[in-house]
Parts: C-alpha cells; sequence; structure tokens
C-alpha cells in the first residue's frame, strides 16, 4: 500500500494550461468596437472529452477555481469532472483577470460591456477551442447569471445547467442598491478623475471594498471565527492589506456596472436541459427569504432549487465556491441528464434521480 503522501502527489492535479484567444472586430451591444478583445483561459483535459464550462463571479477569475476547495473536490482522479474524462474550461470574462479590460490602458474608454458581451465571448471561445457541444455549464455568483444566460441564449448547447448563489430576475432592492454603492463610492472619489487616473482613488476603492466584503459575509462563521473585538479588528485590517493592492477602480468600476441590464426571467421557459439552482440560507445577496427562486424554478421546465442550510461551515454568498456542500446535487444533475462518465470517457447509464434533501417546491 502505498504512503499516503506518495498517493496525494499521484492523484493531485497537475497545473490547468493556460492560453488566449483573440477576437477581432468584437462587437459590443452598446454598440462599441474593440479591434482585438483578448480572453484568457484556463483547462484541464482532451477537447475530445466531453466539455464542462466553469464561469467566476464578479471581479473574480477562473483562477479562483484552480485550488484544492474546488478543484480539488471535482477535478480529480475518480471525482465527478475528473479532468481525465473531461475537458474543463475556465474563462476569464471580458473586464476580468488575464482578459481584456480597462486597466490594460482605454480606461474609462474601454467599452462598457454587459453580460451578453461576456456571454458572447466564452461562446466565441469555445468555438475557438473546438467546443461543440457542453456536459455541462456551471458558475458562480455573476457566472451563476451567466449560467442562467446560456440556457436561454444557446439551449441546445449543453445537457444540464448549474447556476450557484444567483437568481435569474433583474438586480433590484438591496442587491442593487448594494452596486450602486460599490460603483458611487468609486465615481465619487476625486481622485478617480472620470477614469483617468494615475494613481488608484483609494478612498473610493476602499470605500467599494467595504461594500464587497460585507456582501459576501457569513455572520456565523465569522462570529465563530472572531468571537472578540480584538480579532475581528485584525481580520478586517488583514483582509484590506492583502486585497486592496490586487483591485483596479476602472475594472471594479466596469465589473459591478456590467450587470445594469440583466433578466432573463421573461425567457426561463425556453430553458431545455435540466438545471439545478444551489443557492445557500445566509447568502446576503441572494437572501432565500424573498422567495425569488421558489418562484422563478416554476418556470423552468426541468428546473430544481436547492437551498444549503447556514451553518458555521458555510460561507454566506462565497459557499458556491465549496462544492463540499453542494457536490452531491451535481451529482444527481449529472445522473439525470445523460449519467456519469467512466474510466473510458464514455457515459455510464442514467440512475433514476433522488429527491434532494432541503428542496424548495
Amino acid at each position: 500500500m502505498l504512503p499516503r503522501m506518495l498517493l496525494a502527489l499521484l492523484i493531485a492535479l497537475a497545473p490547468p494550461a493556460e492560453g488566449n484567444v483573440t477576437l477581432k472586430d468584437f462587437h459590443f451591444v452598446s454598440g462599441e468596437v474593440l479591434p482585438e478583445l483578448r480572453i484568457h483561459y484556463r483547462t484541464w483535459g482532451d477537447p475530445s472529452h466531453p466539455a464542462v464550462l466553469v464561469l467566476h463571479g464578479t471581479t473574480g477569475s477562473g483562477a479562483q477555481f484552480v485550488g484544492d476547495d474546488f478543484a480539488g473536490v471535482l477535478f480529480g482522479k475518480g471525482q465527478l469532472l475528473d479532468a481525465e474524462k473531461h475537458f474543463i474550461v475556465l474563462p476569464d470574462g471580458i473586464g476580468h483577470g488575464k482578459s481584456s479590460k480597462p486597466s490594460d490602458g482605454l480606461h474609462a474608454r474601454f467599452p462598457h460591456y454587459t453580460y451578453d458581451d461576456m456571454v458572447a465571448a466564452q461562446h466565441e471561445l469555445l468555438a475557438r477551442l473546438g467546443v461543440k457541444h457542453l456536459r455541462l455549464v456551471i458558475g458562480t455568483s455573476m457566472g451563476g447569471m451567466h449560467t442562467w444566460m446560456w440556457g436561454e441564449k444557446y439551449p441546445d448547447a449543453m445537457d444540464a445547467l448549474m447556476p450557484l448563489a444567483s437568481a435569474p430576475v433583474q438586480i433590484a432592492g438591496r442587491n442593487r442598491v448594494m452596486r450602486s454603492m460599490v460603483m458611487d463610492s468609486i465615481r465619487g472619489d476625486p481622485a478617480w478623475s472620470n477614469g483617468e487616473y494615475r494613481e488608484q482613488p483609494l478612498v473610493g476603492l476602499r470605500g467599494a471594498m467595504d461594500v464587497i466584503l460585507l456582501m459576501g459575509s457569513a455572520p456565523l462563521r465569522w462570529h465563530d471565527q472572531y468571537p472578540d473585538r480584538d480579532g475581528a479588528d485584525a481580520f478586517y485590517r488583514d483582509w484590506m492589506k492583502k486585497r486592496l493592492p490586487g483591485y483596479d477602480a476602472n475594472d471594479v468600476l466596469y465589473a459591478f456596472d456590467a450587470s445594469r441590464d440583466y433578466d432573463p426571467s421573461p425567457k426561463l421557459a425556453s430553458i431545455r436541459v435540466p438545471l439545478v439552482a444551489v443557492n445557500s440560507a445566509d447568502d446576503a445577496i441572494n437572501p432565500p427569504e424573498l422567495g425569488i427562486l421558489e418562484r422563478e424554478i416554476k418556470k423552468v421546465p426541468q428546473g430544481e432549487y436547492v437551498l444549503v442550510p447556514a451553518s458555521k461551515s458555510t460561507r454566506g454568498h462565497g459557499t458556491h465556491t465549496f462544492p463540499v456542500f453542494w457536490k452531491q446535487h451535481l451529482a444527481r444533475l449529472l445522473e439525470k441528464s445523460g449519467g456519469l462518465t467512466d474510466s473510458s470517457g464514455e457515459r455510464q447509464a442514467a440512475h433514476p434521480a433522488v429527491r434532494p434533501q432541503g428542496r424548495n417546491p
């Protein structure tokens, strides 16, 4: 029997391959055109295997899925989306990560992209990679919203959809107010200079980050980890010190503004494939008491809604990036939509779906 450490090394995922595609004369919904739009991507696996598209959240990138908490739980040998049996694609959305973004040099002259533009660019990326059909589209937060859009814009392009930490309706109420706070904080800093700053407008950017931190907060977990004043203060100082240097004000502003016309609710009935939407009970951005998913999921012919209960282990909105809380529902979705993939890369026969625990009607 192999020593545990050696076994771990043998089954550990190698780093993903990385690359860029350049989309020439990319036309945005706004009417703006970018002569060259760079879309960065990471991949695991062989393009001939069933393809899985994984979509990140606002201000994030595909890099957020590379670590042990996500890739280590889903993409390893013998796991649900084993990279030896699937072609895993992790794009950086327009304005995010290593893809084209305002901070590359255009600043406030960068095209004012929307979610429609981001999804269209993802579709073109897959075409360049030779992907003709997707086994699964799965996304977190903004990526979850993109996942709903994929089901409507390209209803025959995939076998299954799993939007996480999202809602298929126009962004309104507290969610919209929080986004306005982020954008107004940046625009209201005189140092922003209408986007043509030479140094980061730190007052406005820090205010935006304060809102971002609270949007993703998890009260039970935070209080369990920082039960006294000094511990909570130290956490906040350390978080800001580590995160602030990695943000650009224009990039953040554009990323939040991109959701301005999002609203897939009128076309939910056009989604043809099995869909499992997963939210968490401690998500401040998509609080379950609004009843949105219970109402809207009824419009999706093969739609289901799962609510992960809040606990000291869940991460608020960020529960989406920890498959340990929802991978059993992904397993059901894969079985329902065509079966799991065996060692040869072929799908096993699907088994009858089990009613999820805690499922909402």
